[in-house]
């Protein structure tokens, strides 16, 4: 796995626990956050290799069809930087990921979800299989939170039909956006370009 943010290292440690073989790389911008996480927290286990660097150099750095599951957390300010929200950028994803590899993608949205709505635009821009989990809630507009997009390379790929279930056990039950109900989520949302980086 590839994960694109480290924060405190929480899904790579859940990961080491649930697939003690998987191999792990993380990639952290923040040396000072990597700093406080070796210095206050255990250690990780060995085969998670953290790195300090920029996500989107990392995943251009990165073999062709290397990883089964790439997971991005970055944020700066609360927000997703631009620069890993481009139809380029999840092209490069993409190019690393398996043939039957997912990729994961944690958004901070606000009413009336612009970044969410633009963020599907750009994965269906690569992908053949997309789909959103969030609280229903903000998806009825009412409230800040987050939102977790999935895409895969092929449709029906996606074990739509468990998250579903899952979403609906849940504490605070999510909603699964997918097929036409992401259509219309999206509708008149334009994918994100590296054109659109420039002169911001």
């Amino acid at each position: 796995a590839l994960h694109l943010g480290g924060g405190a290292l929480t899904l790579p440690r859940w990961l080491a626990a649930t697939r003690p073989t998987s191999p792990q790389r993380v990639v952290e911008r923040d040396p000072a956050v990597v700093e406080l996480v070796a210095r206050e927290l255990p250690a990780p286990p060995a085969d998670v290799e953290v790195i300090i660097g920029d996500a989107r150099e990392a995943v251009r750095g990165a073999p062709s069809g290397r990883y089964d599951v790439v997971l991005a957390d970055v944020y700066r300010a609360a927000r997703m930087p631009r620069h890993v929200a481009t139809v380029e950028f999840v092209a490069e994803v993409a190019r690393v990921l398996a043939p039957d590899g997912v990729y994961l993608v944690n958004v901070t949205d606000l009413p009336p979800l612009v970044l969410s709505r633009t963020q599907v635009a750009t994965l269906r821009a690569v992908f053949g299989d997309v789909c959103l989990v969030a609280d229903r809630r903000m998806l009825r507009g009412r409230r800040y939170g987050n939102l977790v997009l999935a895409a895969a390379h092929r449709a029906g790929r996606l074990p739509v039909g468990r998250l579903v279930a899952r979403a609906a056990r849940d504490p605070i039950p999510g909603a699964v956006l997918h097929g036409p109900g992401l259509d219309a989520f999206v509708a008149g949302a334009r994918a994100a370009t590296d054109a659109d980086l420039a002169g911001r």
